[in-house]
């Protein structure tokens, strides 16, 4: 903290200081039930304050998956505050949020997702492995036998289910490469088939 601040800071305590106390001054008299109205007004102002600062993070957690479909074979992705772009897919008829990943080669599945999808994690022959940001992972390849996102839909895609702590699942390239573009543009993500 320079300076500048410590002074704010020090002249907005005193200021606060003399207001609450001649709140109190004023109203002594009533000083239990006047406390009460104090604390409730503190906690809206608190509640108020942390809304406006996880705004983006409740946002992306009401809404995880914001895409338009235009209708001509093209799909947009906006970004989210977080700089990624999720998107919601119907696969094997389960609705599972994804963000995108141009980094994964395959489309990559959380074990609980794979769950959603109709996959028995019992049955899953974890033999390949994967190199993550987290170290190495064993994965299981398994057949998605159909994946929709917005109405355009795709048979027979290979994934993978992930045996290690991942977050979320990934749409990744070999979901990607079946469009014929993908273009980033102005917090846009547009697929085009």
């Amino acid at each position: 903290m320079d300076g500048d601040s410590t002074a704010r800071l020090i002249y907005l305590v005193l200021l606060g200081t003399a207001i609450i106390g001649w709140f109190f001054a004023q109203n002594r008299a009533n000083l239990g039930r006047n406390a009460q109205y104090a604390v409730v007004w503190g906690l809206i102002f608190v509640g108020v304050i942390a809304v406006f600062g996880l705004w983006g993070d409740l946002r992306n957690t009401v809404s995880p998956g914001s895409y338009t479909v235009q209708g001509d074979g093209r799909i947009e992705l906006s970004r989210f505050a977080d700089g990624h772009y999720y998107v919601t897919a119907s696969v094997n008829g389960a609705e599972i949020d994804f963000v995108v990943d141009t980094g994964a080669t395959m489309i990559v599945l959380t074990e609980r997702d794979a769950v959603r999808a109709g996959f028995d994690p019992n049955t899953l022959a974890y033999v390949g492995r994967a190199a993550t940001a987290n170290g190495e992972v064993r994965t299981a390849p398994v057949w998605l036998e159909t994946m929709s996102v917005g109405g355009i839909e795709d048979q027979g895609i290979g994934a993978l289910v992930n045996e290690g702590e991942l977050e979320q699942s990934l749409l990744g390239m070999n979901y990607l490469d079946r469009f014929s573009s993908v273009e980033i543009s102005n917090g846009r993500m547009i697929l085009t088939r």
